[in-house]
């Protein structure tokens, strides 16, 4: 930044003077995060201006999957933190809702859609590639043929891990590779090689420079980029991946101080100096004792019961301040981590799960366009070869490249108090600040087909004589809810 100013005295080389007396003169300005010193050079040691693909190199990302998954499979708090994660993100299963204008086609395609997920397993894959990025940074699923389906759609999609994607002879590899992943000119992934087995399969072992080339359309590539031109995921929990450790070697050190102090019934000790008048004892010798019987003490000497001092009261406190910190990089809050909500209390609760949720209705989104848009297009494009599958109009519209419009609907989340927002959930509806529709999608509900039951349920009171009024008396009131 430059900056004029009048001199009224004589300056020490100026620089650049012109009339009138003034100069200019450049302004530096310092961060002192950016001060390097004695107290702070080992703690900025590792920092380095790498690119991300660099950072994220095929060494460093092989370390960290193997210690996210270590700590996944011998850390109940970690198992437990990614199986709740997936299973909060991806719930039972996406259901598809079409937007066209042909009802009845929107429901038979939505129907047989169904169906095929279900024959495939759909959504335990979809729970598998969310716990997957969450240990493994990535994972990688090929679209493939499966005869054997008993569906009319014979799509398949088959799951791979990430160390099975990579190119390992070196002289193919170009500017615009990455490990695995060929880009084209405008940096759209062109194709994969996927390895032919598993490096670390040991009924296959390992199969040199075998590898299969797979077209960029047949391969879905779920990961989250956290750095511009990042082409290769990390593990979610790698932040985390150190606290892991800390934890369990706290309680194990906890665990074995309780254990030294129980070995020991006690001590003898003596208050006499040395020399002095006391009886003469071996030290460190051990005495056995039997239950239910008087001793009799060396003169001078007096014994003491060992007192256990582990855990100690900061214990509990310790473990949960790690688990927070643990759970803060998955924005998951701590009575979700812990399954343990004994010390908040409504307000705060629900305070901690609004952040939850909004991640998860991201997770979700992002879910839906990078993996089930594209299963769809894909599974109408197989759907087509099917004559009697597809109405004609839509298969005219496959035909031209276009997409149907549609939408997905997830699992809702379950209110802390359900009459406090049914009573919202009317007030919205009556103020008009709200529809059916967006408010059965909080529930993961399609509104049209909960109306069309709702119908024939109102139709079936009515010809079994029961009136509405009747039924609303069996329900309790929002007040005597409050009460209670």
């Amino acid at each position: 930044m430059l900056r004029l100013f009048r001199s009224k005295s004589p300056q020490p080389k100026p620089a650049m003077p012109v009339k009138g007396g003034i100069f200019r003169r450049l302004i530096r300005a310092g961060f002192d995060s950016a001060v390097t010193n004695d107290a702070n050079r080992k703690h900025w040691a590792h920092a380095d201006g790498l690119s991300a693909d660099a950072a994220a190199s095929p060494e460093v990302r092989r370390t960290l999957r193997n210690r996210a998954r270590y700590e996944a499979a011998n850390n109940s708090y970690a198992k437990g933190i990614v199986l709740t994660l997936a299973n909060d993100v991806v719930g039972t299963g996406p259901r598809l809702q079409l937007l066209t204008e042909d009802d009845q086609a929107n429901q038979r395609i939505e129907q047989a859609f169904t169906a095929w997920t279900k024959a495939v397993g759909l959504p335990e894959k979809l729970r598998a590639m969310r716990a997957s990025r969450a240990t493994d940074g990535e994972v990688f699923a090929v679209l493939s043929s499966n005869p054997h389906l008993a569906t009319p759609v014979k799509l398949d999609v088959r799951l791979i891990e990430a160390d099975q994607v990579c190119t390992p002879d070196l002289s193919l590899l170009a500017d615009s590779a990455v490990d695995g992943i060929v880009f084209d000119e405008f940096g759209n992934p062109a194709e994969y090689h996927v390895l032919k087995g598993h490096p670390g399969d040991t009924r296959t072992g390992f199969l040199g420079l075998e590898y299969d080339r797979v077209p960029a359309e047949s391969v879905l590539h779920y990961f989250r980029a956290d750095r511009p031109g990042q082409s290769r995921g990390i593990p979610d929990i790698t932040p985390a991946l150190p606290l892991f450790a800390q934890l369990r070697r706290f309680t194990l050190a906890v665990l074995g101080a309780a254990e030294t102090a129980a070995d020991f019934a006690g001590i003898l000790y003596t208050d006499a100096p040395a020399n002095g008048e006391a009886e003469s004892v071996e030290p460190m010798d051990s005495i056995e004792l039997e239950a239910r019987s008087l001793l009799t003490m060396p003169g001078g000497w007096k014994m003491a019961q060992v007192q256990a001092e582990q855990p100690s009261t900061t214990y509990a406190e310790f473990k949960r301040e790690i688990l927070n910190e643990i759970a803060r990089c998955l924005n998951m809050p701590f009575n979700v981590a812990a399954c343990n909500s004994s010390g908040y209390n409504y307000a705060s609760g629900r305070l901690d799960h609004q952040t939850y949720f909004k991640s998860i209705r991201v997770e979700q989104e992002h879910l839906a366009c990078a993996v089930l848009d594209r299963l769809l297009d894909a599974w109408l494009r197989e759907a087509v070869l099917s004559s009697d599958l597809l109405p004609l109009p839509v298969r005219t519209l496959i035909a031209t490249g276009q997409s149907l419009s549609h939408q997905w609907f997830w699992d809702g989340n379950e209110h802390v108090d359900p009459a406090k927002e049914a009573t919202a959930q009317a007030t919205r509806l009556a103020s008009h600040t709200t529809t059916l529709a967006a408010e059965y999608a909080k529930q993961g509900r399609d509104w049209e087909n909960e109306l069309r039951q709702r119908g024939k349920e109102l139709s079936l009171m009515k010809e079994l004589g029961l009136a509405q009024e009747q039924v609303g008396q069996l329900a309790p009131s929002g007040r005597e809810d409050e009460d209670a």
